[in-house]
């Protein structure tokens, strides 16, 4: 395993992370996700990713059992808030006292006294970001938070946020968490840039794209049994995903993995990391072998001329436009 700085901060992270959206509390059994983890930790994996929104809490609760008994100093345990986590009107977004609230019921879950990122999920326009950024603040001096991120924030916002800090004195987001992968080059556009410039490290989401960068989805096929185009709770997000356009491509990339010495997959990880602003790939699993294969894409390079033949074959079906942000799995 490699390790990257997160943004221009202090804090080294592993360059694969391993995350539990929709896998842990509802996709799979808990030993299986226990297994999961545990194989991602023999990997040297140090990184996980989780959310309080994730299966209504029950993921960070898998993920902290998992965890139990690992020396704590050995990992970084990322978090995030604003999605809904109750019925009550001050149960979601970035107010003061949904952000301290639910940092509390995380700490809970996961077991632990505090996190080391605490990430804002998506941006709210209903709370000033003067409120929020003074809320994570204070909760990095109370010293139940190391460090402060985003997720899904566009260029403005996390600028927005960062004139906001300076301003007030306040505690520096030092990472963004979009998704991003060969299919999905959105923040490419005005992201990255923004974020080189002012240290902001990516924690990419989705780098094989639901799984469909792994190849196993063929165009015209039904979808294997147990994989996430079958799951209720993971399909929904894949229907900009399996068109025969998009299945046709990928299909041509086999000869380009093959070439590289690689699976799929791990073209497909390896393909994020080489982009200098992502400072981890997250990579999700429902079985150990998953974790496995994924992390040897770790320390890849991959040469210009592999890279020159993965935009010949994906050009037609790249969305890289900052304004297509309807796709399912960018809600996420």
């Amino acid at each position: 395993m490699d390790y990257r700085h997160l943004g221009r901060s202090g804090l080294k992270v592993s360059e694969i992370a391993y995350g539990n959206w929709i896998t842990h509390g509802s996709q799979v059994e808990e030993q299986a996700a226990a297994d999961c983890v545990h194989a991602a930790l023999d990997e040297g994996i140090t990184t996980f990713d989780t959310a309080d929104a994730y299966a209504g809490g029950r993921a960070e609760e898998v993920l902290g059992r998992a965890l139990a008994g690992v020396r704590r100093e050995s990992v970084e345990i990322f978090t995030k808030v604003y999605w809904p986590t109750g019925d009550r009107p001050n149960n979601r977004g970035l107010s003061r006292k949904h952000v301290t609230e639910s940092l509390h019921a995380s700490l809970r879950r996961l077991g632990t006294d505090y996190v080391d990122l605490y990430q804002a999920h998506r941006y709210d326009h209903e709370t000033p970001i003067e409120e929020t950024m003074r809320a994570f603040d204070d909760l990095v001096r109370a010293g139940k938070v190391l460090y402060v991120g985003v997720s899904e924030w566009r260029a403005e916002q996390i600028a927005a946020a960062l004139r906001v800090a300076d301003e007030l004195g306040l505690d520096r987001i030092v990472s963004n968490q979009p998704q991003y992968n060969m299919l999905w080059r959105v923040i490419e556009a005005e992201v990255v840039p923004l974020c080189e410039k002012e240290g902001i490290g990516q924690i990419v989401w989705s780098p094989i794209a639901q799984g469909v960068l792994t190849g196993k989805y063929a165009p015209g096929d039904t979808p294997p049994t147990g994989s996430r185009a079958t799951d209720p709770s993971g399909s929904r997000f894949m229907t900009d995903l399996l068109t025969d356009e998009v299945l046709d491509a990928v299909q041509r990339l086999r000869p380009v993995a093959a070439d590289a010495g690689l699976s799929m997959a791990q073209l497909a990880v390896a393909w994020t990391l080489q982009n200098p602003n992502v400072s981890a790939a997250i990579v999700g699993a429902t079985r150990p072998e998953q974790v496995r294969d994924n992390v040897k894409a770790a320390g890849v390079r991959l040469d210009a001329d592999i890279m020159r033949r993965i935009d010949e074959v994906l050009g037609g079906v790249v969305v890289r436009d900052p304004a297509l942000t309807a796709s399912p799995a960018a809600r996420a």
